[in-house]
């Protein structure tokens, strides 16, 4: 049976419980499954977390997770707009007699806030009902997988669905609710199975399917559950989210994992909050065997043997600064910011209070201004948070750390402050490095940013801001300067960067001051340029972070993005990227690429937003 998603086009964290008390006592125990599935038409009840989406007919799937929620995928409804959208629950067919159906408007639609239609990273959204349900033997919710969640190759999980039961869009829905057994693909063979066409899987993805096909989900099931069966209890692992085709060989079906954002369902419903369990893979996990081109290698450990002890090392991944896994190109303006946009960006607090800005600038490093600290350099004072982007509000993604050391650079004028961390972060889409442009220059007209969390800035919560601006001639200033057009620098904002991109990689040029220093001249603002600070920063860092050779490659993702996912998985944790060498590009060579882009298009039928999106 064929069946499920939708697709994509083209080209973490802190520890959670384990378990969530709200919703536990009746999430996952259908009292009407009490057979083995994975056969055709499933028999009603059998999945009472079923719902379907429907404005004028059904369009995509979900899944009940308490009495008002439902959880769905981001690209059935990108407009995040609730009228004319209705959830139908207890529903076994779309046509004919339903006697246990029930049906709910939507109030409010809750999409992911870092979901990227292209790259299908984060597709995920939360519906909100307009009146909660009763749980009855045809409509009860589902257990979610929780953060410490492993689901190895091989897990046996349930699709289910009303999608179109064989590839193309002449395929009609079926009108049966249908179910599909199918085991759940590693990540790295997912990635391989896409590799070749240029898909990016991510930890933030959780793969199944058969190597010989003939199993799927299929446009129309969008949205819907992937679930495992542990003890007594079904948890939800995936949501249906894109695939190539439908039920093609080596080709399996991609999902969001539901594991990876607890952290964000729980801060969106606070009340009577799901269900979270945590589902354990037994065994091995076989995926670690797995390699094929581009796909980053499993740390290796080799034994060194003594007369006494036996000891392995395992050779750590090289940190590379300067990389935005999410940011998309600035709008510029002031504009508020998404999370990982930015993701070097650190908030320095005293007291539990944000004074101001910096920079992680190495894995244990931050950078700031020495204004900021100098009336306290004590540093049990001072903590640092990264991965934030509301001072006020959720922030799932934040870690926050304490200061050891605190170590100011001590010349005429202005001066930088290093700040080291009591221990590494964990490197994630939402927390980097950023290189230090000290032996960098950017020519007039070159476009550059400042962000920090401005005062009176970002609404209610105070969330990032962004500012856009150009480096200007500096006219008579000294020739240690940068200067650039004037842009809104507030308190608040001290301590954070002036960054550049050259050759697809951030560097910080300059270390905000505080606004007291008067560097507005006419019509520029005059900064001194992080190059002053070379000696300080590379007897105190031990070493600058520096991108790959430009001369022989380019870390700019190579992948032609699909639809609609991307990030972190349990285990292994690695975020899957290709890289390739970035050509020198005249308008002839731009156009022949441009050929062939529009021929790889119409090769592969992707199963795509516009079947199954609501618009």
């Amino acid at each position: 049976m064929a069946f499920f998603k939708v697709i994509g086009v083209l080209t973490a964290l802190t520890l959670l419980p384990t378990e969530s008390e709200s919703q536990i006592s009746d999430c996952g125990q259908p009292p009407l499954n009490t057979r083995i599935v994975g056969g055709q038409d499933a028999l009603a009840g059998s999945w009472p977390w079923q719902v379907s989406l429907q404005k004028t007919k059904h369009f995509c799937g979900g899944s009940l997770i308490n009495n008002l929620w439902v959880l769905t995928a981001a690209h059935c409804i990108p407009s995040g707009n609730p009228a004319g959208l209705t959830v139908f629950l207890g529903l076994q067919s779309l046509q004919g007699s339903n006697p246990n159906k029930v049906s709910r408007t939507v109030a409010q639609i809750i999409v992911h806030p870092d979901y990227n239609s292209v790259t299908s990273n984060n597709d995920i959204a939360l519906l909100k009902l307009s009146s909660s349900v009763s749980f009855t033997s045809y409509i009860s919710p589902v257990c979610l997988a929780a953060s410490d969640s492993s689901f190895y190759s091989g897990v046996n999980s349930w699709v289910t669905g009303w999608g179109n039961v064989g590839e193309g869009d002449n395929s009609p829905f079926s009108d049966n609710l249908k179910e599909v057994e199918v085991p759940v693909v590693g990540n790295r063979l997912c990635y391989c199975n896409y590799n070749s066409r240029r898909v990016t899987i991510t930890d933030n993805m959780i793969c199944a399917g058969l190597t010989e096909g003939g199993k799927d989900s299929c446009q129309g099931d969008s949205g819907g559950p992937m679930v495992s069966k542990q003890g007594g209890r079904w948890i939800q692992a995936g949501v249906v989210s894109f695939g190539v085709g439908c039920a093609r060989p080596n080709i399996p079906g991609v999902y969001t994992r539901v594991s990876q954002y607890q952290n964000w369902v729980n801060s969106q419903i606070t009340s009577n909050q799901p269900g979270f369990i945590t589902f354990t893979s037994t065994g091995t996990n076989s995926d670690l065997s797995v390699s094929c081109t581009g796909l980053p290698p499993i740390p290796t450990t080799t034994p060194t043997t003594t007369t006494t002890t036996t000891t392995t090392t395992t050779t750590p991944e090289a940190v590379v600064c300067g990389q935005v896994r999410l940011n998309s190109d600035r709008p510029g303006g002031g504009s508020g910011v998404k999370a990982g946009e930015w993701p070097w960006i650190a908030s320095l607090q005293k007291h539990g209070q944000h004074v101001c800005g910096g920079t992680l600038v190495s894995e244990d490093f931050v950078l700031s201004d020495a204004d900021c600290l100098s009336g306290s350099p004590n540093a049990s004072d001072w903590t640092v948070i990264l991965g934030r982007l509301k001072q006020n509000g959720s922030n799932p993604f934040e870690v926050t750390l304490k200061v050891t050391n605190i170590t100011l650079s001590n010349l005429t004028g202005s001066n930088i402050a290093v700040l080291q961390l009591s221990a590494r972060p964990p490197l994630n889409n939402y927390i980097q490095p950023i290189c230090l442009g000290t032996e960098r220059t950017f020519p007039e007209g070159s476009t550059c940013w400042a962000a920090g969390w401005s005062s009176g800035g970002g609404g209610e919560e105070q969330v990032l801001q962004e500012f856009q601006t150009s480096v200007v001639n500096c006219g008579n200033a000294s020739a240690d300067s940068i200067c650039t057009e004037q842009f809104a620098l507030k308190q608040g904002d001290s301590g954070g960067p002036l960054m550049c991109k050259q050759k697809g990689y951030w560097f910080q040029m300059v270390v905000l001051p505080i606004v007291s220093r008067n560097i507005r001249t006419d019509k520029r603002m005059v900064f001194k340029n992080l190059s002053n600070f070379q000696d300080f920063l590379n007897d105190t860092l031990s070493g600058f972070l520096s991108p790959p050779s430009t001369s022989t490659s380019s870390s700019i993702s190579s992948t032609i993005l699909m639809t609609t996912k991307a990030s972190s998985t349990p285990t292994p944790s690695f975020t899957l990227i290709t890289s390739g060498v970035t050509p020198s590009c005249s308008p002839f060579f731009l156009f022949i690429h441009l050929l062939t882009f529009i021929s790889c298009l119409q090769a592969f039928p992707w199963r795509g937003l516009h079947h199954d999106s609501w618009l």
